[in-house]
C-alpha cells in the first residue's frame, strides 16, 4: 500500500505560530506513517511548472522551530489566482494552473493554514480540482468565525500589551498623551483586548464611532483625577471623525490602512492642548517567538487537522470552542466573521473599567 502524502501550506499574512502548527503535523503524520511536502511561498509556487517544496520530517521540525516566528515555507497575501494580476496589467483566472500543481506532487489531501480570504480561495480551488482540504485558523486579527481564537492573536495581544507598559513610564516621565496605533484589519480586537490588558484610557476599534470632543473629555478628566499622563490605543482600521478612510500607498500602488494614530494626535492635541505621541506598532506584532498560548494552540489544531485527513473529513477547518478542539465548516466558518461583539464581555468590561471607547 503507497504511503499516504499530504501537503501543508501557509497563506496570507504571518504570525507567530505558524510552525508550530506545522512542527505538530508533521510530528502526528510521521506517527501514522505518511510523509508530509511543505508547499513554498503557499500556493504562488503551484504557478510555476515544477512546483517548489519541502519533504518535512520530524527530525526539521525541532523545539528550535517550535519557537520561530514567521513561516520557514514562506508565504504570499497578493494575487487572488482567479484574479492574478498580470505584467501587462491584466488580471487572469490561474486557478487551473494551481489545480494542475497540487497533482503533480500527488497529494492525497492538503492542509492549509490561513485566514478567512484565504480560506475562501483554497475552498473554491478545492471544488474546482477536487482536492481534499482541510483548514487551520491563523490572524492576529482574530476575525475567523466559529472559533474564539486563531493562531498568532495571543502573541500579537502581548506585544501590544507589552508596548503600552514601555510606553506608561515615558508617558508619565514628560507629562505626555501616548497614542499606540495597532494592526486590526477590520475588527478591533487586538485594540480592545491590548488597551484593556494594558491599562489604557482610552480604546479606538472599528466597529465604535467616536468623537474627538469625548476623548479629549476623557482625557481631561484624567488630568484632572491628578494623573499627569494618558494613554490610548487605537486600531488601524479606525476611520477618522467623518466616516473616511485613512490609507497609505505602497509599491505598486497597494493601499492598506495606515495613519490613524497620527491623525488622532494631531485632533487631540488641538482640542485639549496636551502633547502628544504616537507609537504604530506595526509589524512588531507578527514576528517573534509566540507566546505559550499559541504554541499550545498551533499544536492541538496541527494534531486535529491531520486526524480528520485520517477520518477523511474534508472541507472541515479545526476550531477551538468551550476549551476543546472540534472542527466545523470551513463555508461555516467564513460567512460567520467574528468582529468585536458590541454587546460582549470585553466591551462591557471595558466600560465598567472607566475606559472610554470614544462614543
Amino acid at each position: 500500500m503507497a504511503k499516504k502524502r499530504i501537503g501543508i501550506l501557509t497563506s496570507g499574512g504571518d504570525c507567530a505560530g505558524l510552525n508550530a502548527a506545522m512542527r505538530a503535523v508533521v510530528h502526528r503524520s510521521h506517527i501514522l506513517g505518511w510523509e508530509t511536502i511543505g508547499l513554498i511561498n503557499g500556493t504562488a509556487s503551484l504557478l510555476d511548472e515544477n512546483p517548489e517544496f519541502r519533504i518535512l520530517k520530524p527530525n526539521d521540525m525541532s523545539g528550535t522551530v517550535l519557537r520561530a516566528g514567521g513561516t520557514i515555507l514562506g508565504t504570499t497575501n497578493r494575487g487572488n489566482p482567479f484574479a492574478f494580476p498580470m505584467p501587462d496589467g491584466s488580471l487572469k483566472d490561474r486557478s487551473g494552473e494551481i489545480v494542475d500543481g497540487f497533482r503533480k506532487l500527488g497529494l492525497d489531501a492538503v492542509i492549509g493554514i490561513g485566514g478567512d480570504g484565504s480560506f475562501a480561495i483554497l475552498k473554491r480551488l478545492a471544488e474546482q480540482g477536487n482536492i481534499n482540504m482541510v483548514g487551520i485558523p491563523k490572524t492576529i486579527d482574530n476575525d475567523i468565525g466559529m472559533t474564539e481564537t486563531s493562531i498568532g492573536f495571543d502573541t500579537a495581544v502581548s506585544v501590544a500589551t507589552e508596548a503600552l507598559d514601555r510606553l506608561q513610564p515615558t508617558a508619565a516621565s514628560h507629562d505626555r498623551v501616548m497614542i499606540l496605533e495597532v494592526m486590526g484589519r477590520d475588527a478591533g480586537h487586538i485594540a480592545l483586548a491590548a488597551g484593556i490588558a494594558g491599562g489604557a484610557d482610552v480604546i479606538l476599534i472599528p466597529e465604535i464611532s467616536y468623537s474627538i470632543d469625548k476623548i479629549a473629555e476623557k482625557i481631561q478628566a484624567v488630568k484632572e483625577s491628578g494623573r499627569n499622563f494618558a494613554l490610548v490605543v487605537v486600531s488601524e482600521a479606525v476611520k477618522k471623525e467623518d466616516g473616511s478612510k485613512l490609507e497609505m500607498t505602497y509599491q505598486g500602488g497597494e493601499k492598506r490602512y495606515g495613519g490613524i494614530g497620527y491623525y488622532v494626535s494631531q485632533k487631540l492635541s488641538d482640542a485639549t492642548g496636551y502633547e502628544t505621541r504616537v507609537t504604530v506598532l506595526g509589524h512588531v506584532q507578527r514576528g517573534g517567538a509566540p507566546t505559550y498560548n499559541d504554541r499550545l494552540l498551533a499544536s492541538a489544531f496541527g494534531v486535529k487537522a491531520v486526524d480528520l485527513v485520517k477520518e477523511g473529513k474534508f472541507g472541515r477547518m479545526v476550531a477551538w470552542q468551550n476549551r476543546q478542539i472540534v472542527d466545523v465548516s470551513i463555508e461555516d466558518a467564513i460567512k460567520a466573521y467574528q468582529d468585536v461583539d458590541l454587546d460582549g464581555t470585553m466591551v462591557q468590561t471595558a466600560r465598567a473599567l472607566g475606559i472610554s471607547l470614544g462614543d
